[in-house]
């Protein structure tokens, strides 16, 4: 459990964007955890268990709360995500799509690129067959890229980065 209590917060943080909040998630999630411990049929499975134990105390989590979410000031330094060439804009656009997703595409995008987890992984976090998951992240990802496109905050920072890529690398071979 402590090997992967970073990984359980940062799983948590992603759904609630709010440090307190995370703690609050993944301290249920253990507890319950310990409580229901003599359920596990195969212990080699618990970082699974543990994780699908975290994933729905944070849904549960945005149910009973649910109500609109300030995204923090240091919401950069807590994600795991590599964001090397993303601008914190762009940082916050991801973010704006991702909580635009509903909870089951939401949980395979998490799932898949802030935390690694490979397909089959996922699909037995998730419970659900493999072709499944794939498809399903592959839609979630389209969606995303759809809002990204459209700008989710109103303003296309993406295709306004493209556009004046393409003009300015016309100019430098122009001239």
């Amino acid at each position: 459990m402590q090997a992967d209590k970073q990984k359980y917060y940062r799983m948590a943080y992603c759904y609630v964007k709010n440090e307190h909040d995370a703690l609050d998630i993944v301290g249920d999630a253990v507890y319950k955890g310990f409580k229901d411990l003599h359920t596990l049929r195969q212990p080699e499975y618990f970082t699974t268990w543990m994780t699908r134990i975290v994933i729905h105390a944070a849904i549960d989590f945005l149910r009973k709360n649910s109500r609109c979410t300030a995204c923090e000031d240091d919401v950069l330094e807590t994600a795991a995500v590599p964001e090397k060439a993303l601008t914190p804009e762009d940082t916050l656009d991801i973010y704006a799509a991702l909580d635009a997703l509903n909870e089951r595409d939401r949980s395979g995008v998490v799932l898949r690129y802030f935390e690694g987890y490979f397909f089959p992984e996922i699909a037995d976090i998730l419970k659900e067959p493999v072709p499944a998951v794939k498809s399903r992240l592959y839609r979630a990802l389209k969606k995303m890229r759809i809002l990204l496109e459209k700008g989710v905050s109103g303003k296309s920072r993406i295709r306004e980065r493209k556009s004046m890529s393409r003009s300015q690398s016309r100019k430098n071979w122009i001239g």
